[in-house]
């Protein structure tokens, strides 16, 4: 068995083969002038496990070829971990005619696999898009793990984010709350924690997901102006769009901190711990 890393998780796919004990596969990515990609996989396999992001679209490609790259190579099983399952929040429809792109990456996918593995995808429910062996892993505890002993207490910045918080608090051993928002007018929006005095604290806001930073950023301000010594901020993807990541500093965060399922600067935390429990 050897770990197949893309060129989107380089990183996880090094943490991953410390953690499992499993070596890298030696493979050549590269690409043409006119931006095609071309994998090749330079020895023979049994059993491959590839480690590669659907995002950004290039990657989608990327994906495709090292699975087929595998299969070429002789591998009889193949495991696809996807860090971050781009074109996962499109997992409905919203209006007549649109493409569901969540469900037909999961069709694309399952050509060349038996097994798959997600981190944290837009819903949960995206596993029965897969007719294969499709399971959930967690960035939560490894961004947890970071922070025990660092913060007073985990913010969700949405009810939405609430489920992460609690799970969060209760392996730091902390306190836990969310931000409720109360619409002013058409443009303005109050956001408050209610029943916890945040002064004085340092606080971790945690989401899944810190996009272009308006949410996060928010969040932070809001927690400064209410007193707060400290605010980090935490996240298990961080896509940091059109510089998301100084908008949230410019805010009064203190440290922002992702895990290794998007790698960037940012990366201080990696999933390969959970990952690998659903390897064994």
């Amino acid at each position: 068995m050897k770990i197949i890393a893309g060129s989107s998780s380089p990183m996880l796919a090094k943490n991953l083969s410390e953690k499992l004990g499993i070596p890298v596969a030696d493979v050549t990515i590269k690409r043409f002038p006119d931006g095609e990609c071309y994998v090749r996989i330079n020895e023979k396999l049994d059993e491959a496990i590839i480690v590669q992001n659907t995002y950004p679209d290039k990657n989608i490609i990327e994906l495709f070829l090292l699975q087929d790259a595998a299969t070429n190579a002789g591998a009889g099983k193949i495991t696809v971990v996807i860090p971050y399952y781009g074109y996962g929040r499109q997992d409905r429809v919203f209006e007549e005619g649109e493409a569901v792109s969540s469900e037909k990456m999961a069709r694309l996918i399952e050509q060349d696999a038996e097994k798959v593995i997600l981190v944290n995808p837009h819903k949960a429910y995206i596993t029965n898009f897969f007719s294969i062996d499709a399971k959930i892993c967690d960035g939560v505890p490894s961004l947890a793990d970071y922070f025990t002993g660092k913060v007073d207490a985990v913010i969700a910045p949405d009810k939405g984010a609430l489920e992460m918080a609690k799970k969060a608090s209760g392996i730091i051993k902390c306190d836990y709350n969310y931000f409720e928002k109360t619409r002013i007018s058409g443009s303005e929006v109050k956001m408050e924690i209610k029943d916890m005095e945040v002064r004085g604290k340092k606080l971790l806001v945690l989401d899944d997901i810190i996009s272009t930073g308006g949410t996060m950023a928010k969040a932070v301000e809001m927690l400064k102006k209410q007193g707060a010594e400290e605010v980090h901020a935490a996240c298990v993807h961080g896509l940091f769009i059109n510089n998301a990541d100084e908008r949230i500093m410019n805010a009064g965060c203190s440290h922002i901190v992702s895990t290794d399922t998007i790698e960037s600067s940012y990366s201080k935390t990696s999933v390969a711990e959970e990952v690998a429990k659903l390897l064994v």
